[in-house]
């Protein structure tokens, strides 16, 4: 593996959420406000729930960053949890519990149950304030920084949704240009490239909202502009493709992931699957196809990154629908439901998938071309696009 890495801590309402990010170079241009907008764009989405009305998330880097460029040392960077004034007393560092607050009833498709068996907690609390996809906060912040350093080097990153439900958009996509796609998708509530259907999606949300269901759907992540050779073949664990999938699937609720065109290419002849090489002297080598996506061998080859990801629906459902469980202390059977959440977090799932992304290959540019200086890694980076170009 490369040398980036991150820790994050904090609770769903706790005070705040953290980030400290290691191995960021000194002299990377930072801004919070880039930050910032893409913390919006992780609580934006048609279905979101009541929490989304109550933050609004604001990120402040701590440590790391002087007059707007990074140091070289680790970068702190904070988002406060505005309903944490509503949860003091039931989420107190001291004192006692607040009784008739603990939760002894696991829900299914959460981290509840196993959680608490786990880690030896009859309050099914101590686990679902740490699982909950609130924590992806600050993986988008800590994307965000990554995202900056990516763009200087011309790496861009997006996401659009290809479906919700039964509802899909992605054979009407072939043909588009991923970054249209993208801008596209940032025009829609939904966020998929057809702003212009996104009321076939809502009715299907609103449908579940009123049954109290809840929905998921897919996503695919897109990386341009990425040099040949990140990565490597020579060990399992520094295959780039392999490093993409532990990641994407580390986001609360996820639950498959491809790459190109993934499960569709074993239904295929070898003739069919594989993307033909060419060579232009202008461009160097390069493929007419992408069904890889990306990457072959456990490397990028030049070709755009593609990562579709599929995510379940939200288990936290509401009373209209109520799964079967047991209590975890008297063992007595009871419904789950909740009353609080979303209907569906696949927009908001998106962004996230972008974040882990940024990270991935930030990692991935750092150990190939990295030190201690951003300045003198952009000129790494540079001589080897022309290298490659000239090979």
């Amino acid at each position: 593996m490369g040398r980036l890495r991150f820790l994050n801590a904090g609770e769903s309402h706790g005070p705040a959420l953290t980030a400290i990010i290691e191995g960021i170079p000194s002299n990377l241009k930072v801004s919070s406000e880039y930050i910032n907008k893409e913390l919006l764009r992780r609580q934006s989405g048609y279905g979101r729930g009541g929490r989304m009305k109550i933050e609004k998330d604001r990120v402040e880097i701590l440590s790391g960053v002087r007059f707007g460029y990074t140091l070289g040392s680790p970068i702190t960077l904070m988002v406060k949890n505005k309903d944490w004034e509503n949860w003091k007393d039931i989420m107190a560092v001291e004192g006692q519990p607040v009784e008739k607050r603990e939760i002894f009833n696991p829900r299914p498709g959460h981290a509840d149950l196993s959680g608490g068996i786990k880690y030896g907690f009859y309050d099914l609390r101590n686990v679902l304030e740490r699982a909950s996809a609130r924590e992806t906060t600050t993986r988008v912040a800590v994307g965000a920084v990554c995202k900056q350093l990516l763009e200087d080097v011309g790496i861009k990153i997006g996401s659009y949704v290809v479906s919700i439900g039964d509802i899909s958009v992605r054979d009407e996509i072939e043909g588009i240009p991923l970054e249209e796609r993208f801008e596209r998708a940032e025009k829609s509530e939904v966020r998929t490239p057809f702003p212009e259907e996104d009321e076939k999606f809502k009715k299907l949300i609103d449908l579940a909202r009123e049954e109290g269901e809840s929905l998921g759907g897919i996503f695919e992540v897109f990386a341009t502009g990425v040099p040949v050779g990140l990565g490597s073949y020579v060990q399992w664990d520094r295959r780039l493709d392999g490093r993409i999938a532990q990641a994407m699937m580390s986001i609360q609720a996820m639950k498959g992931v491809e790459i190109g065109e993934g499960f569709k290419l074993a239904e295929k002849f070898g003739s069919q699957a594989h993307d033909e090489i060419f060579y232009d002297p202008k461009k160097g080598f390069y493929h007419k196809t992408n069904r890889a996506g990306g990457i072959e061998g456990g490397m990028t080859n030049g070709e755009p990154i593609i990562v579709r990801v599929a995510m379940k629906p939200i288990p936290t459902l509401m009373k209209k629908k109520s799964l079967k469980s047991v209590n975890i202390k008297t063992k007595e059977p009871f419904l789950a439901a909740k009353e609080r959440s979303d209907v569906t977090a696949v927009p908001a799932a998106a962004v996230v998938g972008e974040a882990m992304l940024a990270f991935v290959l930030t990692d991935a540019i750092l150990e190939k071309f990295g030190n201690d200086n951003w300045l003198e890694i952009k000129e790494r980076i540079k001589k080897y696009r022309e290298y490659t170009r000239q090979f």
